[in-house]
């Protein structure tokens, strides 16, 4: 497969007097010429070494570790199934049902009369839940909680699922 390729601006670090790239360069306003790219793929490439950093130290991992069994028989037991969980559209008219444009009405009049201290709050409300993924993932970056899979039944998990 060959792709043509037409930079718009190159960097003429040679013609600068530089022979490796500079901290700071200019843009060259001169065109160049199309290249062709025959081989996009990578010929060789050693493989990468990862540093694993950890949390926390290995006895205050055996700890939450200890911890699962507590956890699911007094953390779990008060979650709810997730088809018991109220949606805020359980508690809007349904779009498909007769007199739906009447009913929308009527809920806008009835919350014309709310004092801004509820907006306040509702507003603190929807900020916390929109960042309730972020929460989730800072939590699942700890060892002894992570989970890896975002599938893991142990305890931990299934709590910052829920």
């Amino acid at each position: 497969m060959a792709l043509n390729f037409t930079p718009l601006l190159s960097f003429t670090f040679l013609q600068m007097g530089y022979h490796s790239s500079p901290k700071f360069s200019m843009a060259s306003m001169h065109r160049s010429v199309s290249r062709e790219i025959k081989n996009t793929k990578k010929t060789s490439s050693s493989p990468r070494k990862v540093q694993v950093t950890h949390s926390m130290p290995p006895h205050k991992i055996e700890i939450f570790k200890s911890m699962e069994n507590w956890v699911e028989e007094n953390v779990l037991i008060h979650l709810k199934p997730v088809e018991k969980c109220w949606q805020p559209q359980d508690f809007l008219p349904d779009p498909a049902s007769d007199g739906f444009h009447e009913r929308v009405e009527e809920l806008q009049e009835r919350a014309k009369g709310t004092p801004d201290d509820y907006f306040v709050v509702l507003v603190g409300e929807m900020i916390t839940e929109e960042a309730l993924p972020t929460y989730q993932t800072q939590i699942n970056i700890i060892d002894g909680v992570r989970d890896e899979t975002g599938a893991s039944p142990s305890s931990w998990a299934t709590w910052t699922r829920a």
